[in-house]
């Protein structure tokens, strides 16, 4: 179990800070412009999503190039449709949920709840992962062997 763990927080770990950092930050800095919770709620949860799958995209490209190199094939829209395909079956399922309903109802009220924009936003985020990383581990367990190998 230790090495599963490993690995997901490889996987899964940079694009975690990142989305924080981008999710924090729109949050913030809505707020301050807009001083409304709908739009926070919908700027943090649209950032962080932006962050987090820009940043396992890329991941998974240069993963991809690495393994084709290996075996003298370059990286194509067809590997590029590949990688596209293996994350949609990883996240899709979680990510409707996650990005339509979960995500922005709970940057919506942890906020007012808590009474502070900045941990509330963190405490949002922390609970949408979790509901979002069962499905999406699961998924990429099942999917990786099949939709992962690009050489």
């Amino acid at each position: 179990m230790k090495q599963k763990i490993a690995e997901w927080v490889k996987r899964y770990g940079l694009a975690e800070v990142i989305s924080l950092t981008l999710t924090v930050v729109a949050s913030w800095l809505t707020f301050k412009f807009t001083n409304s919770n709908i739009s926070t709620a919908l700027a943090g949860t649209w950032a962080g999503n932006i962050g987090y799958f820009g940043t396992i995209l890329i991941q998974d490209i240069l993963l991809a190039i690495k393994q084709l190199e290996h075996s003298g094939k370059k990286y194509s829209a067809e590997t590029f449709y590949k990688n596209a395909r293996a994350l949609f079956v990883e996240f899709g399922i979680a990510e409707i949920f996650d990005t339509f309903l979960i995500r922005p109802t709970l940057l919506y009220y942890f906020p007012i709840w808590l009474d502070n924009l900045s941990l509330g936003v963190i405490v949002a985020k922390f609970a949408a992962d979790i509901t979002f990383y069962v499905p999406a581990i699961i998924s990429y367990e099942m999917s990786k062997k099949k939709l992962r190998k690009f050489e």
